[in-house]
């Protein structure tokens, strides 16, 4: 197979990228990724599975360079502060997700935590200023996404179980410190090489600890790749096409019109766009909850009224995609678990934070409804394409009735029904109000909107780091 440079391509786009070259619809897009990031970072950054990364952190010890999020007492090495952070920020599942237009594949990543992360850390550091800081976020937004749109798609969870957020997430972490740290296109090159040495990730973690974990570290080894780069290692030129690079190693192929000539052209962040999460569990169920929503309080329906639940949807949500368990006995399991994410809207009207949680999961009667709750593969729905989530839902009330609610094509938060700006700033307060207060909120939000005004990250860092 003739090579088509796109391991060279994607380093010369990431060293030759600078702020005059990117579109303000671009920025405008990165600003919102920007501000529902560090939310959900916030959020997250008391769950287990940071503070078990900070405790191993802390016992690791090294030079103290840079703040995790929530908790900035004490400083921690670059790489370490981002494997907290990064891990802090998926720990709810709650980030946003990057989707494709193509028939045979759909969710593609979750594109902003990693080049967040990596970027938060470096520039804390290194004292990159606000503009430095948007185009290398953007930068490893991009070059994430367009690997994920070219691999073959067997590499994603109803193929081989790839967790792409952490095997090509990397490579998203790796451009944003690689511009940080200023490496050449050289240089950028191999760091990307040395990422594809590093990268990991499987979805049989979906459901525990592990899942977040994995976004911390393609975090912490994008810039180990990048440093590593800076010191003089080198890697193979062709690390991601080559005969036994990246996407022949991990996806069996890849599709060069996906990729070649294509990074800018358009950004990915502009078209297919990202989807924003209104609620904090995996995505590609948000159109269903939504249709839950509205047929529960179209037709005031009581818990005690149901009888039976039937739900039909795609392969690509139900096993082996990434929806993968039926009654979820934790708040974890009930991120991917149809079944409970009917039950919330069926018992509460909603499934915010206080939903996804254990307590809430093992009450009775959330449990005793997710019984009642059956969730199939629909034929025609999956000759739609995996592109397409749609769902389709029966209640069979007590006394015979059937009702019938069919999932909106554009859902709320996705590219073409996006949150509003005042929504987005409701979820951050939201998600960041058991870390920081109102007035810190409101500041930390319009740091964030004047980015590429800013002469460094420490005003936003000290806001959030709460040291």
């Amino acid at each position: 197979m003739k090579h088509n440079g796109v391991t060279r391509e994607a380093a010369h786009f990431v060293a030759a990228l600078s702020f005059a070259d990117i579109p303000a619809e671009c920025i405008r897009l990165a600003k919102r990724c920007i501000i529902d990031g560090l939310g959900v970072m916030l959020a997250g950054s008391s769950e287990p599975c940071a503070q078990v990364c900070r405790k191993y952190a802390l016992s690791v010890g090294g030079r103290a360079q840079s703040s995790t999020i929530g908790d900035g007492s004490q400083k921690l090495p670059i790489n370490h502060a981002a494997l907290v952070n990064g891990t802090a920020g998926h720990a709810l599942d709650w980030d946003d997700t990057a989707l494709s237009n193509a028939k045979d594949r759909s969710v593609l990543i979750h594109p902003t935590m990693q080049p967040l992360a990596a970027g938060l850390s470096v520039s804390e550091c290194h004292g990159n200023d606000g503009k430095d800081f948007l185009t290398a976020f953007i930068t490893g937004y991009e070059v994430q996404c367009k690997i994920a749109e070219s691999i073959d798609p067997s590499h994603f969870s109803q193929g081989r179980g790839f967790h792409t957020s952490n095997t090509i997430g990397i490579f998203g972490a790796t451009a944003t410190a690689a511009k940080l740290l200023g490496l050449n296109e050289e240089q950028t090159r191999n760091a990307l090489g040395i990422a594809v040495s590093m990268s990991s990730g499987v979805g049989v973690n979906h459901g525990t600890m592990g899942k977040p974990l994995q976004m911390g570290r393609a975090a912490e080894n994008g810039i180990t790749a990048a440093q590593l780069a800076f010191f003089g290692m080198d890697s193979h030129p062709e690390a991601f096409e080559g005969p036994r690079g990246f996407f022949f190693c991990f996806g069996g192929g890849y599709e060069p019109e996906n990729i070649v000539g294509k990074f800018g052209k358009p950004y990915s962040i502009i078209d297919p766009g990202v989807s924003i999460k209104p609620y904090p569990c995996g995505v590609v169920g948000h159109p269903g909850m939504d249709a839950m929503r509205t047929l529960v309080k179209t037709h005031d329906v009581k818990p005690e009224d149901v009888k039976k639940v039937r739900v039909r949807t795609g392969i690509n949500v139900l096993p082996p995609g990434p929806l993968r368990y039926g009654v979820a006995r934790s708040a974890l399991e009930g991120k991917f678990s149809v079944p409970f994410q009917m039950a919330s809207m069926i018992v509460n009207r909603k499934a915010g934070i206080k939903e996804f949680t254990d307590e809430f999961v093992r009450s009775k009667a959330v449990q005793d409804m997710m019984q009642r709750i059956e969730a199939t593969v629909d034929p025609e729905i999956e000759a739609l394409g995996k592109s397409k989530i749609v769902f389709k839902i029966e209640v069979e009330l007590n006394k015979g009735e059937i009702l019938t609610q069919e999932s909106e094509e554009f859902y709320r938060g996705g590219p073409k029904n996006p949150l509003t700006n005042e929504e987005l700033i409701d979820k951050f307060r939201d998600a960041s109000q058991n870390v920081i207060n109102g007035s810190e909120s409101a500041a930390a939000c319009e740091f964030i909107e004047s980015l590429d005004e800013a002469e460094s990250l420490h005003g936003l860092i000290s806001l959030v780091a709460k040291s």
